[in-house]
């Protein structure tokens, strides 16, 4: 065994196995491998762990970078058995989102609609809003429910199952043939930030799968996500495993058919038997090599269509001004631009947003910050991809970034302000963060929002497994199945299952989790 010396603790170099990015999937696969006995070790480029669990503290209040809200937490549901096994679910704070958790609403219309938790509930909230079209409603739950269904792990359940043609056909398609009525439609799919649809692409069961969930139960994390990726840590140090920051894996090395090694930027070099990447699949083929795959393999994933990007502000706000809303907001300017989010025209921009709020400790019923998301395309920041800033790497992309910031923060403003007079008055501070700080904090290409878009017209080719051609490299994370809290960490079972084999993994967490 070869140690190094890290400050006053002595560090192992070699393990069972290497996980390289410590996002919600590499951590989640660490204490899975790591409750098998597993030694692992989680190599972490950034100051913090969690990829898009991450978050940043200003005027001290915390902000989320990525998670706002989690579904499928109640007892007995996917998310809650999932995270019993791994250790977390009694240690995470949780608030229970009202029963209504969102809100969608249209241009100028005060009508705001609600997406209710509950499946009758869910029903029972819209059909006043349309009194003819409760079949429609019914039939749409009842849809969602079919295709979560056809989903083995999404229930805790093994093998394969026949698909139904809704996981056949597109959102919008499937949308079409449920209703005429467009404003329904566009209520229905009025989440979809969530899973940045492309009406061309995007599969139904891609909305399903994520709406389904927070339908059935909707969460907050009571002072930011990175408390999951805070207790997966702890639990992996206590299981013997390691989690270590500023390490920047820039090398796979391969020899005799497998990798043996990875190298990262400070020179150290970390053996194992077994690497997974919780980074990027288009970044890990790059730094093995080009010649370790086929072509045709390597340039498909190359070359894979990726989601939108993003730009959130996030509000410090004056105490007692603004009336906190529990539930989050989603706001479009034209039901018809919301089947493609990314095609807005950037004079219009922002064509949507999504809103969260916090609730003062001091003020209750009062907002003490105010996160405001909208999609953007990283061809709006471009000019400036050459730059790189994070705490780690401090840089400084100049005063026509900053102006570029303070532009699009205050056509934010100007938007909420229709809804919020009083907000511009009632902003103390104000961070922003645009695609290139998800691309430099969380490590996705053009710092896309949820990995590679999924395409209902071509699925093989736009989907990536979680093995690979080397037979001890694997993937893991929001490029493998599907994106969210939830679908990723369905995604660190089905790679842990690979490596354990057979669904020895997955009757071990039915077993310690039947209620």
């Amino acid at each position: 065994m070869v140690f190094i010396s890290i400050g006053k603790r002595m560090q192992r170099t070699e393990y069972d196995v290497v996980i390289v990015g410590s996002g919600l999937g590499g951590l989640a696969a660490a204490v899975l491998l790591a409750k098998e006995g597993k030694r692992v070790c989680v190599l972490e480029k950034n100051n913090q762990f969690g990829g898009n669990l991450q978050t940043f503290s200003r005027r001290k209040k915390v902000f989320d970078t990525g998670v706002h809200y989690i579904g499928g937490l109640s007892k007995g549901q996917n998310l809650y058995r999932y995270f019993s096994y791994l250790g977390i679910m009694d240690k995470l704070n949780l608030s229970a989102m009202p029963e209504v958790f969102d809100w969608v609403r249209f241009g100028d219309q005060s009508k705001a609609y609600p997406l209710a938790q509950g499946y009758t509930n869910f029903v029972n909230h819209l059909i006043p809003f349309f009194p003819e079209e409760r079949t429609a409603i019914e039939r749409y739950v009842a849809d969602l429910q079919i295709v979560c269904g056809e989903f083995p792990l999404y229930n805790l359940e093994e093998g394969t199952k026949r698909r139904s043609p809704l996981s056949e056909i597109s959102v919008y398609a499937y949308f079409e043939r449920l209703t005429s009525n467009s404003t329904l439609r566009a209520v229905l799919a009025g989440a979809n930030f969530l899973y940045a649809g492309d009406t061309e692409k995007t599969p139904f069961y891609v909305h399903a799968l994520t709406i389904n969930s927070y339908i059935q139960s909707s969460f907050r994390c009571l002072n930011g996500g990175s408390q999951i990726s805070k207790q997966l840590v702890r639990q992996l140090r206590a299981l013997g495993g390691d989690a270590i920051r500023h390490q920047e894996v820039v090398h796979y090395n391969y020899a005799n058919g497998r990798i043996n090694m990875v190298e990262t930027k400070e020179g150290k070099q970390y053996q194992a038997d077994v690497f997974i990447s919780n980074v990027e699949p288009q970044t890990t083929l790059k730094q093995v090599g080009r010649e370790f795959f086929r072509p045709v393999y390597f340039d498909r994933i190359q070359n894979l269509h990726l989601t939108v990007s993003s730009f959130s502000a996030h509000f410090v706000l004056k105490e007692g001004v603004i009336p906190y809303l529990p539930s989050n907001t989603y706001y479009h300017t034209d039901k018809a631009l919301l089947w493609n989010l990314a095609a807005y025209d950037e004079d219009q921009w922002p064509t949507m947003y999504m809103l969260s709020m916090t609730e003062g400790k001091d003020t209750p019923g009062f907002a003490d910050t105010l996160t405001c998301l909208s999609v953007m395309r990283f061809e709006e920041v471009k000019r400036w991809k050459l730059s790189k800033n994070t705490v780690v790497q401090e840089s400084d992309r100049g005063e026509g970034y900053a102006k570029f910031k303070a532009q699009k923060v205050n056509k934010m403003l100007d938007k909420l302000a229709v809804e919020w007079p009083e907000l511009p008055r009632a902003v103390l501070d104000t961070y922003a963060s645009t695609p290139l700080s998800y691309r430099d904090y969380i490590g996705t290409s053009d710092g896309n929002l949820y990995g590679p878009q999924k395409d209902v017209n071509d699925e093989m080719q736009s989907r990536i497994s979680p093995k690979t051609k080397i037979p001890n490299l694997y993937f893991v994370g929001q490029s493998v199945g599907m994106h969210g809290v939830l679908g990723v960490t369905i995604g660190a079972v089905a790679t842990c299952m690979e490596i354990l084999g057979g669904s020895y993994l997955l009757n071990k967490i039915k077993k310690a989790t039947d209620v």
